[in-house]
């Protein structure tokens, strides 16, 4: 029996959506009845994990556990979290629960020691994300060294995050800025880049970013298909059919 997924949503909404999105496109049926069943508790009660992490914010697990027992209660098999910064506290949520809850970062890590051997990853990614540095650990568990963005690079980021795609402010303002931090990333040595912020993904197609980037949302959608027994498909991927 195929098995179906629940996405630990809301952080934020269209990050969300761009997961189910991609779980949608990336799996290879022929009709509505050939797709995976999906729940999705889009929980934006969630408080803000940056701010839990670096400056004292809400705790944000009481509200991720209870969407956690929703997914439970539905009959999700897997459980995947399209936000990065959440990972900070999945091993905690992992204690709650004997479903799995598939690690975006894991994944990613496995899927840049794969497809670019030797090659060095820059890291575009929220402060909370950088500053505990869950890629950091996750890229070095697999072999894969890495960059981190300085603070006028990490303050871009965060302004297309949360003023931008968070807030829905147009994104347009800030392209020359990202382009040319992905130039100066590059010249200091990274060869290609995480999308380490699920919104990223999202600024990446709306401004359409010249460069080399692996996305950790579409990564995520992949290994939750093969979890499910489902086939992928792989041309055509991220693209509307």
């Amino acid at each position: 029996m195929r098995k179906t997924i629940g996405i630990l949503g809301g952080m934020g909404p269209l990050a969300t959506a761009d997961l189910f999105r991609k779980i949608v496109l990336l799996t290879d049926a022929g009709s509505d009845n050939e797709h995976i069943r999906i729940y999705v508790d889009n929980n934006i009660r969630i408080p803000d994990r940056t701010a839990a992490i670096l400056s004292g914010g809400r705790d944000p697990v009481p509200e991720m556990a209870a969407a956690l027992r929703n997914l439970e209660a539905c009959g999700a098999d897997c459980i995947v979290m399209p936000c990065n910064t959440a990972h900070y506290f999945l091993p905690e949520l992992r204690t709650m629960t004997q479903t799995p809850i598939l690690s975006m970062l894991d994944i990613t890590a496995e899927v840049c020691a794969k497809t670019r051997p030797g090659k060095r990853a820059g890291v575009l990614a929220t402060r909370g994300t950088l500053a505990t540095g869950l890629y950091n650990q996750a890229l070095s568990a697999q072999g894969v060294d890495c960059l981190l963005p300085d603070k006028p690079g990490r303050d871009l980021l965060m302004a297309a995050i949360y003023d931008g795609v968070k807030k829905g402010v147009p994104l347009t303002p800030m392209r020359d800025g990202l382009v040319s931090l992905v130039e100066d990333m590059t010249n200091q040595g990274a060869d290609y880049f995480l999308l380490a912020c699920t919104e990223l993904p999202i600024v990446r197609e709306v401004l359409d970013l010249p460069g080399d980037f692996v996305d950790p949302t579409t990564e995520l959608a992949k290994a939750a298909i093969r979890f499910c027994g489902y086939p992928l498909r792989e041309s055509g991927a991220g693209k509307e059919q």
